[in-house]
């Protein structure tokens, strides 16, 4: 039987990539994290729209609050040139819970969520 000291389980361990509950990867772009690699390819879609005046701006994770202690964070928000607003879900899985606080969040605010998948 081979034993292990602790160093050489340490670089096994680092070697093992786990991998997340729903399978996304955290990406970083210009400092921020993002949950997966989707919505960082989101947000730098919405630079390149921004830069090219397609929109007037975005907002990256605000957050809403729907009742006291129960609060929702979209990814984004972006805010076109009609001055309309878009408020923005890249999501790979939905949850109960996300289903719950989209429905909440629409009918208190009065804004449709567009997922991107």
């Amino acid at each position: 039987m081979e034993h292990w000291t602790v160093e050489d389980y340490k670089e096994f361990n680092n070697k093992v990539t786990k991998k997340t509950k729903y399978r996304a990867n955290k990406t970083s772009v210009d400092g921020h994290t993002f949950d997966s690699k989707k919505e960082a390819e989101y947000y730098c879609d919405l630079k390149m729209r921004l830069q090219a005046n397609d929109i007037k701006g975005f907002c990256l994770q605000p957050i809403f609050m729907l009742a006291p202690g129960l609060r929702y964070k979209p990814d984004f928000i972006v805010f076109n040139n009609d001055n309309t607003t878009e408020v923005i879900d890249v999501k790979g899985y939905k949850t109960k819970e996300y289903i719950a606080k989209k429905k909440v969040f629409e009918e208190k605010y009065n804004l449709k969520i567009t997922e991107i998948n």
